[in-house]
């Protein structure tokens, strides 16, 4: 593998260890700082920064690095990243946490960068190949964060964030010295519409057989918000969990959620069809919010995560569901709408479960997966009355 991949991969791996490195130990750094108790709201708050900023300067930084080049860009993203995690690591007050997640989301926004960076230096036979290894690096290091949080943070809360930083540090010397430029600067001004996030979603409203597939899209994505939300909380809460088994868990989740896309969406659309599918997913993951909720083991949510791993068949399922909606010219627009309606369920998601988890956190913690169960039977009534019309004539974006 050459120096470039092995840099533009690490980026992308530490991005998603930085995103799950905060999960198991955000509850204790909150209270540690606010001296309060009441910090579910105030972890919805941060996860929906985060989110917010990804949102909004992810187009931002792929017009720059059209214009002014993919590596100045990428730079600039890996020295906010490792500036961002110096702050979070001495970070005496909550404003200070606030800006600190502020510039995680807008540097791990660089995704969109990276991606356009590897799409530069990969012969388009290979390119397959080389996604294929681009995703399982997102999701390795999505599964190492919160292992590494949790068990860095039981030692000292504020130590994760110092190895991330010393990590991000030296991928940052590494893309000064060996990372070429893939895409030399072009002249000419940035169209600010391009800027606008939300610009995707106004060809949807041209094609209104859509809007409720996005809006599946849009509830599943809200629902998968819980468990980076509520998780760490919850598991303090009903079994006294520390750091590392809250790390363990969440890990396990990835895993299990990790290669049951990989290797189950395929066989079961090909068995069932793409709509069977989605609700088999649904059905899953209820299954095992229903045994999370009323448990008092901790075991048992170790138990039931082959089951929890249905879930992750779902999503895949519906992106093919919606394919089949849209003709061939489109499919570009329609994974735009879908990054969009995904970005918009990251920010209202976080606030919403964090603020149910306040009221149910005294009496019955557990009751929250209660709520995503709820949620989750709303989409499957949606999934199972969508109607499928002809891919619609091309019409002006």
């Amino acid at each position: 593998m050459n120096k470039p991949l092995i840099v533009i991969f690490s980026a992308i791996g530490l991005d998603a260890v930085g995103i799950g490195l905060i999960f198991p130990i955000l509850p204790r750094l909150l209270e540690e700082v606010t001296r309060s108790a009441d910090i579910a709201p105030l972890i919805g708050i941060m996860t929906a920064l985060y989110a917010i900023m990804q949102f909004i300067f992810a187009p931002v930084l792929g017009a720059l690095s059209d214009r002014l080049g993919r590596r100045p860009v990428l730079l600039i993203s890996l020295a906010g990243a490792t500036i961002n995690y110096v702050v979070m690591a001495f970070a005496p007050q909550f404003w200070m946490l606030l800006l600190g997640r502020a510039i995680a989301g807008l540097t791990s926004a660089n995704i969109s960068v990276a991606t356009a960076y590897l799409t530069d230096i990969t012969p388009q036979e290979q390119r397959a190949r080389r996604f294929g290894l681009f995703n399982a690096m997102f999701g390795a290091g999505f599964i190492i964060g919160p292992v590494l949080g949790g068990v860095l943070g039981d030692h000292w809360l504020r130590l994760p964030f110092l190895a991330a930083a010393i990590l991000n540090a030296i991928n940052l010397l590494l893309a000064c010295f060996v990372l070429p430029e893939s895409h030399p600067p072009t002249p000419g001004r940035i169209n600010l519409r391009e800027l606008n996030p939300l610009r995707p979603l106004r060809w949807l409203f041209s094609l209104r057989p859509l809007l409720p597939v996005v809006l599946v899209f849009f509830v599943l994505s809200a629902t998968g918000e819980a468990y980076g939300t509520c998780w760490a909380l919850w598991g303090q809460d009903a079994f006294q969990w520390n750091g590392l088994w809250i790390g363990l868990s969440l890990g396990a989740f990835g895993i299990s959620q990790t290669l049951a896309q990989a290797f189950l969406p395929g066989p079961a659309v090909r068995l069932m069809g793409e709509r069977a599918t989605v609700l088999t997913g649904m059905a899953g993951a209820g299954l095992a919010l229903l045994a999370m909720a009323f448990t008092s083991q901790g075991w048992v949510v170790f138990a039931v995560m082959p089951i929890f791993a249905l879930g992750g068949i779902g999503v895949p399922a519906l992106q093919a569901l919606a394919t089949r909606m849209v003709e061939e010219s489109r499919q570009g627009q329609l994974q735009g709408v879908i990054a969009s309606t995904v970005s918009l369920a990251s920010i209202a998601g976080p606030l919403v479960f964090s603020t149910l988890y306040m009221a149910v956190r005294q009496s019955w913690p557990g009751a929250i997966w209660l709520s995503v169960v709820a949620v989750y039977a709303l989409a499957a009534i949606m999934v199972a009355a969508l109607r499928f019309a002809p891919a619609a004539a091309p019409l002006e974006a």
